[in-house]
């Protein structure tokens, strides 16, 4: 359950950045409708919250920056299924500046047979940019799909010195 949600403003735009209990569970790029903000109470005391957020807030700029995070804010990925949270864990063992295959993912998590299945995973990843699926490409090195949009992948893989040859 989301216990409170706030806004991220970057040069990018407004982020919105939504937190349960145990961390920061969704993270929407600025215009989604997913990003618009109602804050509500929730049992995380106002300092672990502020906390988080500033912390989130930290990460979220490094990364659109084309940096590696200092550190990263507590991550709830319990709302995905094992499969997407074997997937969500090998994203973010991908370094800034380095990309992946679908392939290489459904490799890595054991499952060769399900590189499809990883696409998904990545789509419904719930915090993009931060558990960074922008830096997963199809075969050929061709761009696949992101949920923020191939204009914000292409965005976030150039500052990272990423971006795949046209």
């Amino acid at each position: 359950m989301i216990v409170f949600t706030a806004s991220i403003a970057t040069p990018d735009g407004v982020f919105t950045a939504r937190f349960t209990e145990h961390g920061l569970a969704g993270l929407a790029f600025p215009g989604s409708r997913a990003g618009r903000p109602a804050t509500a109470p929730g049992p995380a005391s106002p300092a672990t919250q502020t906390g988080w957020l500033k912390t989130t807030e930290r990460a979220l700029l490094a990364v659109l920056a084309g940096k590696k995070p200092k550190r990263l804010p507590p991550l709830d990925l319990s709302a995905g299924t094992a499969f997407q949270q074997a997937v969500w864990s090998a994203l973010a063992a991908i370094p800034p500046g380095e990309t992946r295959t679908y392939t290489a993912i459904a490799q890595a998590i054991g499952r060769p047979n399900a590189v499809r299945a990883v696409g998904g995973a990545c789509g419904a990843n719930p915090i993009p940019v931060l558990v960074p699926c922008h830096r997963v490409l199809a075969a050929g090195g061709r761009l696949g799909g992101f949920s923020g949009g191939l204009d914000w992948k292409r965005r976030l893989l150039a500052r990272e010195g990423a971006l795949p040859a046209a």
